[in-house]
């Protein structure tokens, strides 16, 4: 029986001259105006952005938090069966005789390049002391917040975060784009891994479509991995210079204000746009090597002055922890708590409450940031003599949604916004592999270290503060500002000033790279694939990139619950909704082109 040939006549209209030349007209132009419309909303009306965005973004997590993490669940499962499998694992990403363009070596170094860097800057430290004091097993009441009995779960959970579903997401777009590059000769854009499904309307404006969700959701990503880096590049110059004005005037734990991020993201990305422009670009790659380099230095600084092997122990039970919980992790999705459902659930003295005891009742026994001592304090003084752990315990459904729609979609929807950039570059850098050396190379490998740097850093702050000797500092400052508190533990006097200004270089350097490479896959899909953009659309979207990141900082500042990043982050949870359908149907697309493919080859 013949099979007809897949769809590989992708032909995506260009403007053949004037400005965008070379350039898709509907993808520069859609995206242009949804990003410029988000600029003067957020600047002209910025407390109405940031309660809109915050009002849309609740109401699409009490409808998608389940989709966000049963989707990333399927990825993660649906890449290791593909890895196992011998008819998909060992198909070749390009013709049979071809070989990989990069050894080993650089191919793991240029990997962890795309998808690390900032993120574990800010993180290291951030995230296991953040998961320590709270996560669904500090919720359900199993272990005490902040307890040596907490640490596993929070590894656990910062495994998750920062593991294989993590990097699954970035090779579940890499995978998809690599195939068809590879094995159907067609162009490293979004629309093509969705060609199977397409067919002849990937050409048309459902094709535009696609791209464009790709170059939003790329922008957000971006802006959000940046903004975090910038809040930690402020706290580090000021941490060197002891500049006030860069922070918000609260002595006791000070947080960058919206004139040091500001001025820090001017600077940044002024940098980023020069190396474009400049030919500067060598030297940054140079310096992106210096990176790798540098950062073995702090893990070092580490290893040798921080709790190695503490954290070395927290490795193992973690990593063993995460991987009896993988399916759990994968699929354990919460929905909200109504007030209905939670007022059926609790003890029937407690119905009888005054409708504004029970409303408040009902808000803090579902609030997965407070605990259990402070919700009995704060109990009205009409259900003082009922029993509290009865009726904390029937908010726990709503405590475990809460906390998840905060914390791990939110992480799911910053992966998924980023997956179009790292995601693009890993298909760019893995030609000549089989499918099964991309899977394992690019899941497996940067997660483990990442697993290792947020233990060893991680680990040595979560120490200190279990043996008494950062008495809180760690727990109590910003998160952006952990690392560097951190380092005042372990250190002092030339050692430490040496070893925060080598981690200020370190971010900034990630921050222009991250950056840098961000304009360029953005104008890599406006253009249909094509590697080599034009400088003058390169300025523009470094200048449209610094505008969304600012427009955004500001209006999150506005309003009652000021947040600099809550716009930010909520827009780019918004914008990530429609990539993750994206990203679906991409997984679909891939099972219907490996199993004609390998009809088709044994047809011959």
């Amino acid at each position: 029986m013949s099979i007809k040939p897949p769809f590989t006549d992708l032909e995506i209209e260009k403007a053949p001259s004037g400005f965008y030349e070379g350039y898709s007209l509907p993808i520069a132009l859609i995206s242009k105006t949804v990003m410029t419309a988000l600029v003067l909303w957020a600047l002209i009306w910025p407390g109405n952005a940031n309660s809109v965005l915050s009002a849309v973004n609740s109401t699409l997590l009490n409808g998608f938090n389940s989709f966000y993490i049963i989707s990333v669940g399927l990825f993660a499962v649906f890449l290791f069966i593909l890895a196992i499998l011998p008819a998909t694992g060992s198909k070749k990403l390009g013709p049979a005789d071809a070989t990989p363009e990069f050894n080993n070596f650089s191919w793991f170094s240029m990997m962890f390049g795309a998808g690390l860097g900032v993120g574990l800057m800010v993180f290291a430290t951030a995230e296991p002391l953040g998961l320590w004091g709270s996560n669904p097993v500090v919720l359900s009441g199993a272990v005490e917040a902040n307890s040596e009995a907490a640490v596993q779960s929070a590894y656990r959970y910062t495994f998750l975060h920062y593991g294989f579903h993590a990097w699954a997401i970035y090779v579940m777009t890499g995978l998809s784009l690599a195939y068809y590059a590879y094995t159907r000769d067609m162009p490293l854009t979004i629309r093509s891994a969705l060609t199977p499904l397409l067919g002849k309307a990937a050409n048309g404006f459902i094709g535009h479509l696609v791209d464009v969700l790709g170059v939003v959701a790329t922008i957000l990503g971006v802006s959000v991995t940046i903004g975090f880096g910038v809040s930690q590049f402020v706290n580090g110059v000021y941490a060197v210079s002891g500049m006030e004005w860069l922070m918000n005037g609260d002595a006791e734990a000070p947080q960058p204000g919206v004139v040091g991020l500001i001025a820090a993201l001017v600077v940044i990305m002024g940098l980023s746009i020069l190396s474009a422009v400049s030919g500067v670009g060598r030297g940054i790659k140079y310096l992106s090597n210096l990176n790798l380099v540098l950062s073995l230095i702090l893990l070092l600084t580490f290893v040798f002055f921080g709790s190695f092997f503490f954290a070395m122990s927290k490795f193992g039970s973690g990593l063993v922890d995460y991987i009896l919980h993988f399916l759990q992790l994968s699929f354990g999705a919460y929905g909200p708590q109504t007030a209905d459902a939670f007022a059926a659930a609790i003890p029937s003295a407690a119905q009888s409450l005054p409708a504004e005891d029970l409303s408040a009742v009902y808000s803090s026994a579902t609030s997965p940031w407070g605990s259990f001592s402070g919700f009995a304090e704060g109990l009205p003084a009409s259900a003082a003599a009922l029993d509290a752990e009865a009726i904390y315990a029937a908010g726990e459904q709503g405590r475990q949604f809460g906390w998840q729609a905060g914390w791990t979609t939110f992480y799911w929807a910053w992966w998924i916004a980023f997956s179009p950039f790292v995601g693009l570059f890993l298909a760019r850098i893995s030609r000549g592999r089989t499918v099964r050396e991309f899977i394992f190379g690019c899941v497996i490998a940067p997660a483990i270290v990442c697993f290792l740097w947020m233990t060893i850093l991680g680990g040595t702050a979560i120490d200190l503060e279990l043996n008494g000797d950062a008495a809180g500092a760690l727990i109590g400052a910003s998160n952006t500002a952990k690392l560097f508190a951190t380092l005042e533990q372990m250190i002092s006097g030339g050692f430490l000033a040496g070893i925060t200004i080598m981690c200020v270089v370190l971010i900034l350097t990630f921050l222009v790279t991250s950056a840098d490479s961000g304009i360029l896959v953005m104008n890599t899909i406006m253009s249909g694939g094509e590697q080599e953009t034009g400088i003058k659309h390169r300025i523009i979207w470094g200048l449209i990139l610094t505008a969304v990141i600012g427009a955004l900082i500001i209006a999150g500042n506005s309003g009652a619950a000021a947040n600099p990043f809550g716009a930010l982050q909520n827009a780019m949870i918004i914008g990530a909704l429609p990539f993750t359908i994206v990203m679906v149907l991409m997984l679909i697309s891939l099972i219907k082109a490996l199993y004609r493919d390998n009809l088709r080859e044994k047809a011959d």
